[in-house]
């Protein structure tokens, strides 16, 4: 038997049944009718698929014939043969009214092919072993029609192999009248790595550079075109929130960009869902289009979704594979499916081809959301402790020293907190200019807790009543306690905001844990100290003139360990 042909030309005079997909002239024979047509020797844009490498006696495999969805065919013709020899095997089943099965070498239901008026880029089928019998190595091969005088032959699968023991039908392959449905098959995510990449697939993460098939905490995603370019095979996965996504934009900020999304159903199920974002709101949902392959997986918290697509990557102003676009991943939390505002993103510094294999670089956190997180470090750990260490310590070390009519130490105080309470809302006015929204969790609201009393502090402050006045001391407390909870918030605000940046290996969180230790131990020690001094005799100035050096030695240790701190933190925050 000579290779499959299916005879192409739209006339019945030429090609007989070509329209009804009764080509069982060309099945029986398999020669050309007509030998003014020849058949493309162009590789094929259309190509057959299946999702496993290996059969067992009477399993169901299913079978994919897929083109670009630009490019549909209008007539195929599918085969299973044994390798090495022409002889079909096993049988088919069809989806109802897509196509028809055929009768080749005298054996029912052993080919299948197009009916009237077909016209897709995508149709699955369901192929049978036999089930009893010789073990046959297997193949799939078929012919395409593009239009009347444009066809391709012999276009083939990968080889199955057969593997011992016996399958019973797969569960749900076929509805009750022998027909499959034309859903993606969803199986477990098989492992995802950054193995082959820049060699034969694109590869996007963060941290840079991380294998998610070592690191638990790395989101990444690649994409591998097929050696005939049409269809790319993508992967992505990350620690699980709710859903993780990738896109593809024609800028760094969102809208106008082509996303894919990896988020669980309301069942608790990864699923794939396609969308379309065009601007600061929530994405439009998109058809999923010619999706195949589709393996998704949630385990160990770890959500994963790979799948395969011949659609072209679609933007206003441009599409195709052959495109540079930004390459941006998100992710966040999601609600029975629907996703909610992503918590983080991460965006490729330059654009980049996917049909060129390489490692794309991502610009991390955008440089307006690392100047906020630097200004709140700088003013709660640094600027904020000197200013209530100042106030609370060291009154007696600059007894008696004047500036600008006014006590030296409150002179500082004042001008140090005044630092602090600015750094705070500019910090309050870069990132909410930038998010415009609450997204965040409960960062943003601490962190505007934070910066409202920290702005009416100073207020009070100037309202305050004379050192004699008997009510003095409810402006002291209120004063203090004030402090304390606004320090207790915007350490808790630090911490959640290292929580939304540091996705690596949590580094960050346990170096603000490492200040937040350091702090807490000098103020024990100086409060400890405080208490000594107020019980010394105020007549022994040896006594009390140390006392006050041993107070200056403790907070300039503390500040000396403060600015490591806040340094290794700064230089953190930039690497991100």
């Amino acid at each position: 038997m000579d290779l499959l042909v299916l005879l192409l030309l739209c006339t019945a005079p030429l090609i007989r049944g070509y329209r009804s997909g009764l080509v069982i002239d060309s099945c029986e024979d398999m020669k050309f009718h007509y030998s003014g047509l020849s058949a493309q020797t162009a590789p094929s844009p259309f190509i057959v698929t299946t999702e496993q490498r290996r059969y067992r006696l009477g399993e169901d495999v299913k079978v994919e014939l897929q083109g670009p969805a630009s490019t549909p065919f209008t007539g195929f013709l599918l085969e299973a043969i044994e390798v090495g020899s022409e002889t079909p095997v096993g049988s088919f089943a069809i989806p109802a009214g897509a196509a028809k099965l055929l009768t080749c070498s005298q054996r029912p239901n052993s080919a299948v092919s197009h009916t009237s008026g077909f016209n897709s880029s995508y149709i699955q089928v369901t192929w049978r072993s036999e089930p009893s019998g010789d073990i046959k190595t297997v193949q799939f091969r078929a012919s395409f029609v593009q239009n009347s005088t444009t066809f391709w032959v012999n276009v083939t699968s990968p080889v199955l192999t057969f593997t011992n023991g016996r399958a019973a039908r797969s569960a749900g392959s076929l509805t009750g009248n022998g027909s499959t449905q034309l859903t993606p098959l969803v199986k477990s995510a098989r492992s995802i790595s950054s193995a082959n990449c820049g060699v034969t697939k694109v590869c996007f993460s963060h941290p840079a550079s991380c294998d998610p098939a070592v690191s638990s905490s790395c989101y990444f995603m690649s994409a591998m075109m097929s050696s005939n370019g049409t269809a790319v095979q993508y992967e992505m996965t990350g620690p699980y929130e709710g859903y993780i996504a990738f896109g593809f934009s024609d800028d760094q900020r969102m809208g106008n960009d082509d996303i894919y999304v990896c988020v669980t159903d309301s069942s608790g199920q990864a699923v794939v869902q396609h969308m379309y974002s065009t601007g600061r709101t929530t994405p439009q949902a998109r058809p999923l289009g010619n999706v195949y392959n589709v393996a998704t997986s949630l385990q160990n918290n770890i959500i994963s979704c790979s799948f395969t697509t011949t659609d072209i990557i679609s933007i206003q102003g441009t599409s195709g594979f052959s495109q540079s676009y930004y390459f941006m991943f998100v992710h966040g939390r999601s609600s029975n499916g629907q996703i909610q505002k992503h918590s983080a993103d991460f965006v490729s510094t330059t654009k980049m081809d996917i049909s060129t294999p390489v490692v794309v670089s991502n610009s991390g956190f955008p440089d307006i959301i690392k100047a906020h997180g630097s200004l709140m470090l700088i003013a709660w750990m640094t600027t904020g402790s000197l200013g209530m260490m100042v106030a609370r310590y060291l009154k007696k070390m600059a007894k008696g020293t004047r500036m600008c009519d006014k006590d030296l130490w409150f002179v500082v105080h004042v001008g140090v907190m005044c630092m602090t309470v600015a750094a705070t809302i500019i910090a309050f006015i870069l990132v909410f200019s930038h998010a415009r929204d609450w997204s965040g969790g409960a960062h943003p609201v601490l962190g505007c807790l934070v910066m409202i009393l920290s702005f009416f502090q100073p207020i009070v402050a100037m309202l305050r009543c004379g050192p004699q006045h008997h009510l003095r001391y409810l402006f002291n407390t209120s004063h203090f306690l004030n402090a304390v909870i606004i320090k207790s918030l915007a350490v808790a605000a630090i911490f959640t905001g290292l929580g939304l940046i540091d996705s690596s290996d949590g580094w960050l969180m346990k170096v603000m844990g490492g200040f937040l230790a350091w702090e807490a131990l000098f103020y024990i020690m100086l409060e400890i100290h405080n208490g000594r001094n107020k019980h010394a005799d105020s007549a022994t100035v040896e006594l009390e003139s140390e006392l006050v050096k041993i107070d200056g030695l403790l907070i300039g240790l503390f500040f000396l360990g403060n600015i490591c701190f806040l340094v290794a933190l700064l230089v953190g925050i930039g690497e991100r």
